[in-house]
């Protein structure tokens, strides 16, 4: 009897049908995009972290620690510093200020905060918000295929097909709620997989006699070093620019709709501990079994390294956990691309259909709306996947870099600075959108990473033109 497969499946089923349970608690597209502002906060904390840390978490930063060793602690200490911030400098004033102007997305909050130009706001930041999440989506359908094709043998391809169909289909039906229960089933089974399956590993490399460091320096010395055997500037340049992963989180919408629905702004404190401490052991977790890869395998034994995360489970655990833990992978890609899915759908019909164009429709027709472009965006999604050959690992990154820079700056100084002017954070948007495009295609970002130019960039256009355009409207 295969108890891997059967606890995949198992799994399934639970995902499915928390998300059809949740068909019926959504009697508004309010309640179908943020969950009627109703989620208590350990619902909130698990599901900011499930949806936070997708396929890249428990595939790509194992795979790429495998891949070039210390010198990605960078990336791990970046996102751990980045969820800290933004849990304190972002997720009570957003909360509060969205439930002032009744915004339900992003571009919505951003339009009715700023008054003027809602239009040319609100458009600018929905095709932003398609544009990466495109990437962003497929990517974690991706993520579905890896795991699928190491455990069960099933063609990546058809993998990417199974994802897919079973995401669609539980975020049409329940919309938030079903995301938000799901994410923290998803997110307690993650957490699990990336505490224990690092310390099974390191306790089998024990009883093996294998070390990591002997492993690390039987590949070359600049696998031990923290900038990769680089000095000086080059050095510094690539160590800021692994921590530049903290940036990211100030612009992710599908992280940001999390802070807008909890019941009440005051219990942020009580979520933002739970993030935190599922964050740290997390990122530790995922980083260690990259390098107790490297230890148990030896260097170079996989066509693809973010293999290495399932094929560690597998080889290492009973089958029956090996399950669980599976699912653990498979989890991180689907909670991020529920909330991907919901977030494009609430701004293709909140912010253009409904705000943009005016069409006043009832509550039950916006629903439906919402389900049908949940399941058109699904489907461009799983074609971008399966016609896609980027690692999981740089598609995020570059999805990263560009909503964090587009939106990320323009959230901060709306929410902390009083001149803050339409103009200034529009300028902003398209500035930070530009340079990720651009200097992603430039062979300085391998130093100097597309993460932190992109949101300096950004930053700056939105103080220079919000003070050039302020002064023209005082005279």
């Amino acid at each position: 009897m295969d108890y891997t497969l059967i606890g995949f499946v198992l799994y399934l089923l639970t995902i499915l049908v928390v998300g059809f349970l949740s068909y019926k608690a959504n009697k508004s597209h309010q309640d179908f995009f943020i969950a009627g502002r109703k989620l208590n906060p350990w619902v909130v904390a698990f599901s900011e972290r499930a949806s936070g840390e997708s396929a890249w978490l428990l595939l790509g930063l194992p795979g790429i620690a495998y891949a070039v060793g210390m010198l990605e602690s960078w990336t791990a200490l970046g996102c751990v510093l980045g969820i800290i911030l933004y849990w304190f400098v972002i997720a009570q004033k957003l909360r509060e200020e969205t439930e002032q102007y009744n915004a339900i997305t992003l571009p919505d909050f951003f339009a009715q905060k700023l008054g003027r130009y809602q239009k040319r706001i609100r458009i600018t930041a929905t095709l932003i918000i398609i544009f990466f999440f495109t990437f962003y989506l497929s990517a974690q359908f991706n993520g579905a295929g890896k795991v699928l094709n190491v455990t069960f043998g099933i063609d990546q391809q058809w993998g990417i097909v199974l994802g897919a169909v079973v995401i669609v289909l539980y975020t049409m039906a329940g919309g938030f709620f079903a995301v938000a229960w799901t994410d923290l089933i998803q997110g307690i089974i993650m957490i699990g997989a990336l505490v224990v399956l690092p310390v099974a590993g390191l306790y089998e490399l024990g009883i093996e006699h294998k070390r990591i460091g002997a492993a690390m320096n039987e590949v070359g010395s600049n696998f031990m070093s923290p900038t990769g055997g680089k000095k000086g500037w080059v050095g510094v340049a690539i160590a800021v620019s692994g921590l530049s992963w903290a940036f990211g989180y100030m612009g992710q919408p599908h992280l940001l709709t999390r802070f807008m629905s909890i019941q009440d702004s005051k219990k942020i404190k009580i979520s933002r501990r739970i993030a935190i401490a599922w964050a740290i052991p997390a990122f530790a977790g995922a980083f260690v079994i990259g390098l107790v890869g490297l230890a148990y395998y030896g260097p170079g034994q996989f066509a693809d390294a973010e293999f290495v995360m399932p094929q560690l489970a597998n080889d290492l655990l009973p089958a029956w956990l090996a399950g669980i833990f599976v699912s653990a992978a498979v989890a991180a890609m689907m909670s991020t691309a529920d909330s991907q899915l919901l977030v494009i759908t609430s701004s293709v019909i909140e912010d253009i259909y409904h705000k943009t164009l005016g069409r006043d429709v009832s509550e039950k027709q916006l629903l439906l709306l919402s389900r049908l472009i949940t399941i058109a965006v699904g489907v461009f999604g799983f074609f971008i996947a399966i016609t896609s050959q980027e690692l999981i690992f740089k598609m995020v990154s570059y999805a990263w870099a560009g909503l964090g820079a587009s939106f990320g700056p323009a959230l901060l100084m709306m929410l902390w600075w009083k001149g803050s002017t339409p103009q200034g954070v529009w300028a902003g948007m398209i500035t930070g959108t530009l340079t990720t495009i651009i200097w992603s295609n430039l062979p300085i970002d391998e130093i100097l990473s597309v993460r932190l130019v992109s949101f300096v960039f950004a930053f700056i256009a939105v103080i220079l033109v919000s003070v050039v355009t302020k002064a023209k409207s005082n005279e």
